[in-house]
């Protein structure tokens, strides 16, 4: 069964710092890009950051400079870096593995909050 698990959430004070982790099983991590979504109440999800398989990165302008996306492939595991954090960062954040036909995967999510 093909799964991710999104870990690292919680409570932070703007300006502070957290970083997620997204454990995958069941597929072939390494030949898979992938990606960091949030979505906000009342807004659609939204893609945040990308990691090709070979490590290219690519992030939304509301967080390019403050997040930092990475992959260690051995492990399985995707990783967001957020630093200089906003209460616009306010979401539950998930992670994603595009599969085409083969089905997208996603995780359950985990929710940060930024509040003073």
């Amino acid at each position: 069964q093909a799964q991710l698990a999104e870990s690292g959430g919680g409570l932070v004070q703007p300006g502070g710092s957290l970083r997620l982790s997204c454990a995958a099983s069941g597929f072939t991590f390494s030949s898979y890009a992938m990606s960091w979504y949030r979505q906000a109440p009342g807004k659609q999800r939204e893609l945040v950051a990308t990691i090709s398989s070979g490590g290219i990165t690519n992030y939304a302008d509301s967080v390019k400079g403050r997040f930092a996306i990475s992959r260690d492939n051995v492990k399985g595991t995707v990783f967001l870096q957020m630093n200089n954090l906003k209460s616009e960062d306010t979401a539950v954040y998930y992670c994603k593995a595009p599969r085409g036909f083969s089905g997208d995967i996603w995780g359950q999510g985990t929710q940060v909050t930024v509040s003073s």
